[in-house]
């Protein structure tokens, strides 16, 4: 475990909320990243850091030391989002990923044909991701953007390692179809 997180898990386990505080500012960026690129909406990314720190704080507990705080942290964040993704109602008006948002940003800076190609690949972008099963995108999120490895991405879902395999395999397969006829008029 890192060294000033260990400590402060050894306070905060003792009551020391100060300490859990030091922890909560230190891994809320990251934990914020994770849940906005995996719900695509900025308010279901703050529940999610919410509950995230919420169940840490129950559970610190539970936690064994036997990986980094900020590895037990991202599963917790992870599922959460999940479980967000899963329950929510489907929106017509929702907030693209950050992801299309740059792409639609960099696409304006160019040309009027270049921005409107980079504008309808940032929205079909966004909607392919939200066609994705809530296990499809968490995977294809913790591999192709935070760049976790196979093995840390079934230790998240709570799967084997095959299974995360084929979550990942099958998401790069949706988008890439559904990303397809966007992409071949670039070739």
């Amino acid at each position: 475990m890192e060294g000033s997180d260990s400590a402060a898990v050894a306070r905060a386990r003792a009551g020391d909320r100060e300490a859990f505080r030091t922890l909560v500012e230190k891994h809320s960026g990251n934990v914020f990243r994770l849940a906005f690129r995996m719900t695509g909406n900025e308010e279901d990314a703050e529940d999610v850091v919410q509950e995230t720190f919420l169940k840490a704080y129950r559970n610190l507990g539970r936690f064994a030391g036997q990986s980094e705080f900020s590895t037990w942290l991202h599963r917790i964040a992870a599922n959460c989002a999940v479980d967000a993704l899963r329950r929510r109602i489907p929106r017509e008006a929702q907030t693209r990923p950050l992801e299309a948002k740059a792409l639609e940003a960099a696409a304006s800076s160019a040309t009027p044909e270049r921005a409107f190609f980079g504008s309808e690949l940032g929205e079909r972008v966004a909607r392919s991701l939200d066609r994705l099963s809530a296990m499809e995108r968490t995977a294809f999120v913790l591999r192709h953007f935070e760049g976790r490895t196979i093995a840390e991405i079934g230790k998240t879902l709570g799967v084997r390692r095959a299974a995360a395999k084929n979550c990942v395999f099958r998401a790069v397969s949706k988008l890439r179809r559904d990303l397809s006829p966007v992409l071949e008029g670039v070739r």
